[in-house]
């Protein structure tokens, strides 16, 4: 049953951020591809993915749905690298994701050539990017400040507990 719920949680806080109102690229995706494998470990990455895809299935597919969703896949790994670490390591790290989001999927953006495949073109790609980028940047900040509190309170009511 705590897969369910946790499946929940992870579902409802990507429909929600996606489904609302919200300026591009604004959501919870990047900073619960990041926690959700530090927090409770990489085999629930794809409870990350299913929930990012079935919130696609509502949305509507487009183009570069294997480099968004790679990109989760991606950061869910990479997160792994500061499972003991510290906050500021993990804030960056969840901030690396980010990066590596905007690196991934405007390769994608590129590839269907849209601005032409070349120098100029793959640049001019990422330099059309750059909003967005100041959104997931931010969205992603927010969200980690929240995982952050939510385990916070969480540790400190099972110490309380006697846990």
């Amino acid at each position: 049953m705590h897969i369910l719920k946790l499946f929940a949680v992870i579902f409802l806080s990507i429909a929600v951020t996606r489904y609302l109102p919200h300026p591009p690229n604004f959501t919870s995706l990047v900073a619960l591809s990041f926690y959700i494998p530090v927090v409770f470990g990489i085999i629930y990455i794809p409870l990350v993915l299913i929930s990012f895809v079935i919130t696609d299935v509502l949305i509507g597919f487009h183009n570069i749905l294997f480099f968004t969703w790679g990109s989760t896949v991606i950061i869910g790994l990479f997160s792994r690298l500061f499972i003991s670490s510290g906050l500021k390591l993990r804030i960056t790290g969840a901030l690396t994701g980010a990066v590596l989001f905007f690196i991934i999927t405007n390769f994608g953006v590129w590839l269907t050539g849209s601005y032409g495949y070349t120098i100029k073109g793959i640049i001019d790609c990422y330099t059309m990017a750059i909003p967005f980028f100041g959104y997931t940047l931010i969205s992603t900040l927010m969200f980690v400040i929240i995982i952050e509190i939510i385990i916070k309170i969480t540790k400190t009511k099972l110490i309380y507990q006697g846990f």
